[in-house]
This record gives C-alpha cells, sequence and structure tokens, in this order.
C-alpha cells in the first residue's frame, strides 16, 4: 500500500470518528429538547422562583417589539426600573410599528430568532404555525411553575385561558389583559367647544339628528373665525380605512362588528354582505356627498387629522380620550358620541371589548432562559407592574396619595409637554399592546370617573356585547380563512371607497353581493361558525 494511499484510509477514519462524535453530541443535545424539539435550559438553580432580582448572574435577553419611533426603549425610564428590579439586561430589537408585521415575517423566516417576542400581536395562525415547529415554546408548564400573578388571572378568567389555548393543548403567547376597558376600539368624541357654539343641549339619539347636527357644524362657523373650514366628521387612512369610526356608524343599522360578529341567536355573519353594511355605505355616501365627512379621510394620517382636532375644526372624532386630540390637560367637557340609531333598529349595536389581547408575549427556541423571562413578564401582570407599564414611574406624572395605594393624583408635566407626548417617552405601553394586566386605577381621580361613568351609560348600560370572541381555528380552518381574506378583505376595502366617495353607485349592491359570495364571503362565515360552535361547547 503507498503513501498516499495510507493517507487517504487515515482521513476517512478521521471523518468517521468525527461524524460519530458529532452524532453522539446531537444525540445528547436532543436529550435536552422538549416537544417539537425545541432547546430547553437545564441551567435553572441561577434562577430566583420569588423575588427580585430574577437572577443574580448576568443574563441579557432579546426583545423582537415594534417601536413607535417616539423614544428608544433602552432610554424608557420603565424599561430601565424593570432592569434595576430583575437583574436582567434587554437588547432591543425594534422596528417601526407601521412595518412591523413586515419584519416579523421575515424574522420567522430567517431561522434567526429574538430571545422575546413582546407586543407583537402575533395572530393565532402564527401561534399554531411557529408553535407546532416548535419555534414558539408552549408557555402552560412555565406559567405554573415560575409565574403566579398570570396563572391566577387565568384561574380567575377561565374563558380567557380557554381563547388562548391552541387546538393542540398548549398556550403559545400571553394576552394583554383589559378587564376595565369597556371600548371595542376608541371612542368618538364630541368637541365641547364647537357644542357650545351651536348652543346644544342634548347630543343626537338617531342617525337623522346626528346628521341635522353636522350640517350645522358645516353651516354654521361655530369656531367662529370667519372661515368655512369645518369638518363635521374626520377619519384617516390607517391600515383599515374608516375603521376608527366605522364600528360606531355601522351599529346604528344593526351590526356591531365590520366583518365576523355572531347575532343573540348564536349564527355568525359576514357582515360585508348583508343589509346592515348596505345601509352603512348609503348613509356615509350621504355624508360624503353633502361635505359633512371629511374628504381626505382615505387619504390623510392619523396626524394630519390630528393637526385639524387640535385647531377646533373637527366635531366628532374617534380617540381614547378627546383630550389626546385636542391637546391639553384630560378634561371632563368633551362629550363621549352616544351610538345612534337607524329606522332599521329599535336599539343600536354596541360593540364591547373582549378583555383581552392575543399575542402580547412569546418565548422562541433560542431563548436561554424561559424560565427568567416567564418571571420577567410576570411583574407585569401585577398591580405594582401594570401601574408602571400604564403611566411611566411614580412620582413623574402620578403619584399615590395615600399610604394604602387607593388614590392617585396626576403631577404637572415637567416643561409643560403635553401630557401624552410625555407619556410616551416614559413608557413602551404607547401604541403597542404591551403584555399585562391594564389597571383599573385605584379610586380613580375625577376625570377616570367620569370616563367610566361616559363609557357605562352610553355603552354598557345601552347592551354593549362582543361581536364574536377570539378562539383558536384549527391548521386546515387557519389556511381557508387566510385565502379567503386575503382577496375578500382588499376587495370590501376597495369597493367600500367607492360605495362612500359615489365612484360606484350603490345600484350596483346586488352585483357587489354576488361577487362577495364568489369569492367565499359565504364560506368565511361557514368556518367561523363551526369554530364558534366549537369554542362555545368547549
Amino acid at each position: 500500500m503507498g503513501v498516499r494511499t495510507k493517507q487517504k484510509k487515515g482521513i476517512a477514519i478521521l471523518l468517521a470518528a468525527i461524524m460519530a462524535l458529532t452524532l453522539l453530541s446531537g444525540c445528547g443535545s436532543a436529550a435536552n429538547k422538549g416537544d417539537g424539539g425545541t432547546e430547553k435550559n437545564t441551567n435553572t438553580a441561577a434562577i430566583n422562583k420569588e423575588g427580585y432580582p430574577i437572577v443574580n448572574e448576568p443574563l441579557t435577553l432579546s426583545i423582537m417589539a415594534p417601536d413607535m419611533g417616539i423614544q428608544n426603549w433602552k432610554d424608557m425610564p420603565v424599561m430601565q426600573e424593570m432592569e434595576k428590579l430583575t437583574g436582567i439586561k434587554i437588547e432591543y430589537l425594534n422596528a417601526p410599528r407601521d412595518s412591523f408585521d413586515t419584519k416579523k415575517n421575515l424574522v420567522f423566516a430567517s431561522g434567526d430568532y429574538p430571545d422575546i417576542f413582546f407586543g407583537a400581536k402575533l395572530t393565532q395562525a402564527e401561534e399554531l404555525n411557529y408553535g407546532g415547529q416548535g419555534i414558539l415554546l408552549p408557555l402552560e408548564d412555565l406559567i405554573n411553575e415560575y409565574a403566579p400573578n398570570i396563572k391566577k388571572v387565568l384561574e380567575d378568567h377561565p374563558d380567557i385561558r380557554k381563547s388562548i389555548t391552541a387546538p393542540d393543548g398548549h398556550i403559545y403567547s400571553l394576552p394583554r389583559i383589559e378587564l376595565f376597558q369597556p371600548w371595542y376600539r376608541n371612542p368618538m368624541w364630541y368637541n365641547s367647544k364647537l357644542l357650545k357654539a351651536l348652543d346644544v343641549k342634548e347630543i343626537p339619539e338617531t342617525t337623522e339628528e346626528l346628521y341635522t347636527l353636522l350640517k350645522r357644524v358645516r353651516d354654521e362657523d361655530p369656531n367662529g373665525n370667519g372661515i368655512k373650514d369645518e369638518i363635521p366628521l374626520s377619519s384617516s387612512n390607517g391600515t383599515n380605512k374608516l375603521r376608527d369610526i366605522r364600528t360606531w356608524i355601522l351599529g346604528a343599522f344593526g351590526a356591531n362588528e365590520e366583518e365576523i360578529y355572531v347575532d343573540d341567536q348564536e349564527k355568525v355573519h359576514y357582515t360585508p354582505m348583508e343589509e346592515p353594511y348596505k345601509a352603512y355605505l348609503a348613509y356615509m355616501n350621504r355624508l360624503w356627498d353633502e361635505n359633512l365627512l371629511d374628504h381626505e379621510s382615505f387619504s390623510q394620517t392619523d396626524d394630519q387629522k390630528k393637526a385639524k382636532i387640535k385647531n377646533n375644526q373637527v366635531l366628532l372624532f374617534s380617540e381614547w380620550n378627546a383630550y389626546m386630540a385636542l391637546g391639553g390637560e384630560p378634561s371632563t367637557e368633551d362629550v363621549m358620541f352616544s351610538p345612534v340609531k337607524s329606522d332599521m333598529v329599535d336599539t343600536p349595536s354596541i360593540a364591547r371589548n373582549k378583555g383581552f389581547a392575543t399575542g402580547a408575549f412569546a418565548i422562541s427556541n433560542s431563548n436561554p432562559s424561559p424560565e427568567a423571562s416567564i418571571r420577567w413578564v410576570d411583574y407585569m401582570y401585577t398591580d405594582e407592574g401594570s401601574m408602571l407599564f400604564n403611566k411611566g414611574p411614580e412620582g413623574v406624572l402620578w403619584k399615590y396619595t395615600d399610604d394604602s395605594k387607593t388614590k392617585i393624583e396626576y403631577l404637572p408635566v415637567p416643561d409643560g409637554e403635553d401630557r401624552e407626548e410625555y407619556r410616551s417617552k416614559l413608557t413602551p405601553n404607547y401604541g403597542v399592546a404591551t403584555p399585562m394586566v391594564v389597571p383599573d386605577e385605584p379610586s380613580k381621580n375625577e376625570f377616570d370617573e367620569w370616563v367610566a361613568k361616559e363609557s357605562q351609560t352610553k355603552l354598557l348600560d345601552r347592551g354593549a356585547k362582543v361581536p364574536f370572541p377570539a378562539l383558536f381555528l384549527t391548521a386546515e380552518e387557519s389556511t381557508e380563512v387566510t385565502t379567503l381574506r386575503s382577496d375578500l378583505s382588499t376587495y370590501v376595502s376597495q369597493m367600500e371607497a367607492k360605495f362612500v366617495t359615489g365612484q360606484e353607485s350603490l345600484d350596483n349592491w346586488d352585483k357587489y353581493v354576488d361577487t362577495v359570495k364568489k369569492m367565499g364571503g359565504e364560506r368565511l362565515a361557514e368556518v367561523y361558525q363551526t369554530a364558534y360552535d366549537r369554542w362555545k361547547n368547549s
């Protein structure tokens, strides 16, 4: 045997040994993997199961989250407080909120995952897909062992636990819980200055009364500048045009959700092909034709809309609280919109909040310490943590006024800045659905009490109900719904704009409905009916 032949044989033996070691290493690694082949952290001794800090040794976790572009998260006092409390350092992988979903999809496709998805609005289809692949870790065992606050809130609200549990029995994400927030979407508000200028004593209760009031705003110069620049009703061009006002107007005709809702007989409807939606379109077209609906509603940004509101031009608009658009301090002067009714119904259909939003927090299989991660987020489900994330650190914009922490007082905003703009620099809980229990503020101050009363009398006492529960579709149902919606949503949105602006006559309604049916509108309702029946009986 020649020297070259011996060398080749030696190399082959060496390669075989390396492969054997690799396989052995892989088998050893597999022993530390959980369901779906996800890596488990085995070094839990360094995790403090109770108290703070959570870790005694340095630990850095990366989180991917949407960003409003106002303040770097690393500079937010709330996140700095979290690092001091927990001992966990955070590496921030933020993407602009408007393009976050695209970035999120790219990250999932890349195979290079953050340790935590935070405020990411993971869809249930994403949870099923990436949870099934082992990319997102099941959380239920971690919750039971390391997250007593999350565990308690799910025990206290079994419907929430039922709704966040996937068909395979796993919980892949944590919700944002809003037990004390009745609004389905931001309410609509009347500008009190314009109401007073018009000497309005009672706000409208019907669509005709609302129409009459909007005409007065257009014609009577209530802002007193001698220019016909008043805008009776304004919206903005978001991901779903007119969405900020659609639900509230649509309810006047008997539907409380613009896509899927379930009626009192537990029948599921696809709204865009039904008579309440047609009546809504006719009403909005009437407002458009008579210059009562802002003609820039389909094109302007939310900031552009707010600039008009702040300039005392707009009577009726949607916002979390009126002062956030009008500027200034919280005020009880601006009146919450009371849903109106049309001749089609005896009472308006009013949508209320589900009580939670899914997909707010998830742990990926790249996470070096799922145990520490679930303890980290568990703090946000405590009274202290929820107040921290909701309003920023105590002593900046607010403070407790007694030792028992039963009442708060708002503090002056530093440097006279706008309160909400300043708060947006303190906490990520501004335009981002962060995981937490949104607090019912201790012994609400005068403004909070007033908002709660407005919500109670104008929404809850009038029969507000959840349009459709949050529930999981099966993988097959989710695939079908995604396919159907991809075309339907685009078509319906385009046709809404055309019907409202008059580019398409409502004489062509039947033709439009036929197209919606051919595109799968009826099938979409059938799929959700099956899912609803399964959820109801689970």
